[in-house]
């Protein structure tokens, strides 16, 4: 499952590590966590990992575990400090993309999850490219209300329309916010045309769900511990349970589809 965006600053990093969280509560299944942003790697922060190591073994690089059932790698923990920053050009990123593709020991995964930097060019063709041969489920789009946000992300489900990579629909974040004390609504970011919602409707997309804004997302990414399990009963946390179930469904049926084919 790719997490893309065009837009930067949507909140792909923190749902991809929540979806992460929520499929490894199942623990019957392997979940793998790979983030390819390669310049702005924050997967290893929000999952608590920040200063850890990649180790060699004779099978390849070994990812970080969060859980016995979540593992993460991430460009972050290649690097000497978390401030070091990474000038590349395109050439050199592809080949760690495609590094991480073949020579991380990630076992058997049920899940493979990949944050994706904003855009549409170099680490999303390469992804694309290099996972083609295991047919990607698809891509959750992840998008702010405001139309300078949808402007962007209209691109990118253009972007997976010409590269024929499906899409498990789009997800609406920071889509209001409900103030803990007087408990009335505010839209932070108003949505002006209509939001995801109506981008939805006008592009034939599935719209996954709205997760609203609660302080305490940030501050759980920042601790590097699971919204979801501290704070259980938020509307932010339902909302995206309901997210992760939705793409759970998708996933089983995609696989039902492909045993039928075989």
């Amino acid at each position: 499952v790719l997490v893309l965006s065009g837009k930067g600053g949507v909140g792909k990093s923190t749902f991809s590590a929540l979806l992460a969280h929520g499929l490894a509560a199942d623990e019957t299944k392997q979940v793998a966590l790979l983030d390819i942003d390669i310049c702005g790697p924050s997967i290893p922060k929000m999952m608590g990992l920040e200063g850890e190591q990649v180790h060699q073994s004779g099978s390849g690089w070994s990812p970080v575990y969060v859980e016995e059932n979540l593992g993460v790698m991430s460009v972050g923990f290649l690097l000497s400090s978390p401030d070091d920053a990474v000038i590349w050009r395109g050439p050199k990123k592809n080949g760690l993309i495609k590094q991480f593709l073949r020579d991380v020991d990630w076992g058997e995964v049920d899940y493979l999850i990949v944050d994706t930097p904003p855009g549409t060019s170099d680490e999303h063709l390469s992804i694309v490219q290099y996972l083609s041969a295991t047919h990607i489920d698809g891509a959750v789009i992840v998008t702010t209300p405001q139309e300078v946000s949808l402007q962007d992300v209209r691109k990118e489900i253009n972007f997976c329309r010409k590269v024929k990579l499906p899409i498990i629909g789009v997800v609406e974040n920071m889509s209001g916010f409900v103030c803990p004390k007087c408990k009335n609504e505010s839209q932070i970011f108003p949505p002006t045309t209509g939001g995801a919602e109506k981008m939805c409707q006008n592009l034939n997309v599935s719209l996954l769900g709205k997760v609203p804004l609660d302080p305490q997302i940030g501050k759980s990414c920042d601790r590097g511990q699971s919204f979801l399990a501290e704070a259980p009963e938020s509307p932010a946390t339902l909302s995206y349970r309901n997210i992760i179930q939705r793409i759970q469904e998708y996933c089983e049926q995609r696989d039902l589809q492909e045993e039928k084919i075989i």
